[in-house]
């Protein structure tokens, strides 16, 4: 069993290949469990879809959409959930300003750096205000220093939006960085 409170990290260690991001895709609703449950809230949501859980899953490699420029990749989620595109992308440039990314709204994501890339996808996973983010290897393809920056950051808006989040990672460091609470598989 493994709970998770709001405003709490709990950090997933394990090497490659042991089942660390199979247990984000089965928590996000993207991979059925063999067995078990997955519950919200007191909640049985095993076999609710994905689009239904609110929460946001952010790989390791960021999963951006290099056909978007950088606000229309932020204000994907809430264009998805039903917002005026207008609007979205009000949030969008708003929330990207917060992130420091403004000077960036209009350029191609494949034009930024590793660590720009991955500002707009933690502003892209926070803009729809999920119940749960889910981050797997959120920093591997990212040189120490900017690992370093980005782990405070991270916490820092995480703690700031309250929610719950569970980390993937092979990397004992980065664990005890961020996580309040650590489990190996």
């Amino acid at each position: 069993n493994l709970v998770v409170q709001p405003g709490e990290i709990v950090a997933i260690l394990g090497p490659s290949g042991s089942g660390k991001s199979t247990l984000l895709e089965m928590v996000a609703g993207l991979e059925p469990p063999d067995g078990g449950s997955v519950y919200f809230g007191g909640q049985n949501i095993t076999a609710m879809p994905p689009e239904r859980r609110g929460f946001a899953l952010m790989f390791q490699d960021f999963a951006l959409f290099p056909h978007l420029d950088v606000q229309d990749n932020v204000a994907f989620g809430l264009v998805e959930q039903g917002m005026r595109r207008a609007l979205a992308r009000a949030q969008a440039c708003d929330t990207l300003g917060r992130f420091g990314m403004g000077a960036f709204a209009n350029q191609r994501v494949v034009q930024l750096s590793g660590g720009e890339q991955q500002r707009v996808a933690l502003a892209r996973a926070l803009i729809t205000q999920p119940r749960v983010l889910l981050l797997d290897e959120p920093f591997s393809a990212l040189d120490t220093e900017m690992r370093l920056q980005l782990r405070s950051e991270f916490c820092h808006r995480i703690a700031e939006h309250h929610m719950a989040t569970l980390l993937v990672t092979h990397d004992e460091a980065e664990a005890r960085a961020m996580a309040t609470r650590g489990f190996m598989l």
